[in-house]
């Protein structure tokens, strides 16, 4: 038997706690196909951040969304100049490719996330079939400035063959 996985995004809620700072221009999901949903944000940092911080939590669904595996918070500039963190690699491994903060900091003007699709062989952690939520506090100068919080469902499949 093969293993096939499913992630499918369900929800994508982005807040921001300072305008003054960080606008949100969108943050929505958008379906491609039956199959497959893609995720675009885009922010607009209005002034240069050089100490950032970021939050990851993973929660899994279980009566509501509780605490599951991950709760990190790490120093994003010194992780892009050096990606030596695990959880961060994780997940910078998975929207490198479809995001503007490719960079090291300072980070200003336009940050975006755009046709963001998890890709199960990109994950090199196992994941239990079920709900998830991917919640991600930015903190710049030790004040949270806003969040991105998403929300998908995992499914393992056995194919007979």
């Amino acid at each position: 038997m093969n293993m096939a996985a499913v992630f499918k995004f369900t929800n994508a809620v982005c807040k921001s706690y300072n305008e003054s700072w960080v606008t949100i221009g969108h943050c929505r999901l958008r379906a491609i196909s039956r199959e497959k949903t893609v995720a675009n944000i885009n922010v607009t940092v209005h002034h240069p951040a050089e100490d950032i911080f970021v939050r990851i939590q993973v929660l899994k669904k279980a009566s509501g969304y509780k605490p599951w595996i991950i709760d990190s918070t790490l120093d994003a500039c010194a992780f892009m100049r050096k990606n030596n963190q695990p959880v961060a690699k994780i997940v910078y491994g998975l929207i490198k490719d479809k995001s503007t903060i490719n960079h090291t900091c300072p980070y200003v003007g336009l940050q975006q996330v755009k046709d963001f699709y998890l890709k199960p062989d990109l994950l090199p952690l196992p994941l239990p079939t079920g709900e998830y939520a991917l919640f991600m506090t930015w903190i710049f100068s030790g004040k949270p400035q806003f969040e991105t919080n998403i929300y998908f469902t995992f499914a393992e499949d056995l194919i007979k063959q």
